[in-house]
């Protein structure tokens, strides 16, 4: 394949462009915050996100490379087909019950990130341990991306993979590094059009070349392979189910999300934010099925590209840029290019954003430094934007299987911290004990179900399993919401039962070495007064920012909901008698 300067230098005004909208935005913003407030101001924003640039937020974190490159991948694998592509429905539905359910309560009650409520009701260590996994799946995530972005690149312009993806991470965390969330909000804008209207333009040529048979018909008719629309083996109902649940509970308890979220102006705000992006995530997926059932619909021996077609030569996963390569003209295919770029990046700078707030306020802040100035926090986010993004660079270059390694901790996401978010939100009196037991039981579960990714075999069979090409077993009964309910059970059962073991006496006081039953005032434990006494969570997170959203005076400052939550604490109670 030809080198194609035209092809680079389009690439390069790309990224030249992103980078100065980026730049841009911080220096824009770069006296948003109060003194000592800067780092609430890169974490979330200063919590002034409009609906304009929320949406197309929200919206670009969700439509990422994998969102587009693998929708286009299941509408095209023979067999599988559009019944298969659920991340669309999944990942809207997602964002439905997020914003039904979860917005609110975490918005009113002035939360700066989604670990905040763990470390307030089940402690530091807690908070900690369910760092991991969030961590993991943020990491992950962008090094599988970024992964995705190199071999699309090298697939339309015949450019080395380790080069296109060093430098698609530099320009990410270059711009997240100096303006924090406002350059990621402002660069999605900026993206999500790019995304759209490059598949958009790319999708007729592609649809009109000669080798491509009408998709209407092929829809349901076989002719060059099995029909685009698929088709649910009844053996593999479970396993659809099993992941269609994954995908729309699974999706809700990530930072990304919850980022945008704590950014909105008022708790109203987060909730509508949550249902447009539900809107553009299906209306973002339709180019990228098209061009699945464009390459369903093709007679590959009829073009450049030759036989065998992309399924033998195991390129299912690369047919959006083979499409936009060998059915569309050469400077359409640029432009797709560019589309596939920018939805790589719009996922990959957010989740090197999130990881870095979690650990810098989670980890750094409250649980080793609670008396960190505001610059020191500021540095630490910085930090750790830089050595996060190198790392996912490194692990997209260097870990064979890093999808493998996304779908195991995208998991643990959906069985461990799901169910944690489920019973910190809304099951009163679960506690550190009943967290931990449901920890373990969910990891131990999930890992001893195998993963074929990872060649990893099973310690349990369920049900139906059977072994693949490579003799490792896979598992049709939905292990996965299995582990996920245990998880959920398990904390709200062990809670229950050392509640009443040490509140009537069973236990001695001297054994709840957690302090989460007994000890209430232990350092250790951080109560609901700690959270909002402290420098930790500022007064003025509980209130909406923008005062044009309120009637009065009283309710622009004041947010009920948050203050009454805090006053029916008897904790801070006791602190305001002394």
């Amino acid at each position: 394949m030809p080198f194609h300067v035209e092809g680079l230098v389009a690439i390069v005004v790309f990224y030249l462009a992103i980078l100065a909208v980026g730049i841009w935005a911080a220096w824009k913003t770069k006296n948003t915050g109060s003194e000592g407030d800067r780092s609430e101001a890169i974490i979330v924003g200063g919590r002034d996100i409009g609906l304009l640039v929320g949406g197309f937020t929200m919206t670009a974190t969700w439509v990422g490379g994998g969102y587009i490159n693998g929708t286009a991948e299941a509408v095209y694998v023979p067999g599988y087909g559009l019944a298969w592509a659920q991340a669309p429905i999944g990942y809207s539905l997602s964002l439905v019950l997020g914003g039904r359910f979860f917005a609110k309560p975490m918005r009113s009650k002035g939360y700066v990130t989604m670990l905040d409520p763990f470390q307030q009701i089940y402690g530091k260590r807690m908070g900690g341990l369910l760092f991991i996994p969030a961590l993991m799946g943020e990491m992950f995530w962008a090094a599988a991306i970024f992964s995705a972005l190199g071999a699309t690149i090298s697939v339309i312009i015949d450019i080395n993979i380790n080069i296109s993806v060093i430098v698609s991470a530099l320009i990410a965390t270059m711009y997240t590094l100096v303006g924090g969330l406002y350059s990621v909000a402002y660069t999605d804008v900026v993206q999500l059009f790019c995304i759209f209207l490059g598949l958009w333009i790319s999708v007729p040529f592609a649809m009109s070349h000669p080798a491509v048979t009408d998709i209407g018909f092929t829809a349901v008719h076989q002719v060059h392979q099995a029909p685009w629309l698929g088709s649910i083996n009844s053996l593999d109902i479970y396993t659809w189910l099993d992941n269609f649940l994954l995908l729309t509970l699974g999706g809700i308890p990530w930072q990304a999300y919850f980022q945008r979220v704590l950014s909105s102006s008022s708790a109203t705000y987060a909730q509508v934010l949550s249902f447009l992006a539900a809107f553009g995530c299906l209306v973002m997926a339709l180019p990228a099925i098209l061009i699945g059932a464009i390459g369903a619909s093709t007679a590959w021996n009829q073009t450049e590209y030759g036989v065998p077609d992309p399924m033998t030569k195991k390129e299912a996963d690369m047919i959006l840029p083979i499409v936009l390569q060998y059915l569309c003209p050469v400077y359409i295919s640029f432009f797709g290019l560019g589309a596939v770029s920018a939805a790589v990046m719009s996922s990959a700078d957010s989740s090197i954003l999130s990881a870095s707030s979690m650990f810098a306020r989670n980890i750094y802040q409250l649980s080793f430094r609670q008396n960190a100035s505001d610059r020191e926090i500021v540095w630490v986010m910085r930090i750790t934007v830089f050595l996060f993004g190198a790392s996912a660079t490194a692990m997209a270059l260097l870990a064979s299987s890093v999808y493998g390694l996304w779908y195991l901790s995208s998991d643990l996401v959906y069985i461990i911290i799901f169910p944690q978010l489920l019973c910190v939100l809304f099951i009163k009196g679960t506690n550190t004990y009943g967290a931990i037991a449901g920890y373990l039981f969910g990891l131990v579960l999930r890992i001893t179900g195998g993963e074929p990714y990872l060649y990893l075999q099973p310690l349990i069979y369920y049900p139906g399993c059977y072994p693949d090409e490579n003799n490792i077993y896979i598992q049709r009964f939905p292990f996965k919401t299995l582990a996920m309910l245990t998880s959920f059970f398990t904390n709200i059962i062990v809670s229950y039962i050392a509640k009443y073991l040490f509140e009537s006496g069973t236990l001695p006081p001297k054994l709840d070495f957690l302090d989460a039953v007994v000890a209430r005032y232990s350092r250790e434990h951080m109560d609901k007064a700690t959270l909002v006494k402290s420098d930790n969570i500022v007064l003025n997170e509980l209130a909406p920012v923008n005062p044009r959203h309120s009637l009065t005076l009283t309710s622009t400052f004041t947010n009920k909901e948050a203050f009454n939550y805090v006053d029916s604490s008897p904790e801070l109670s006791n602190t305001e008698d002394n």
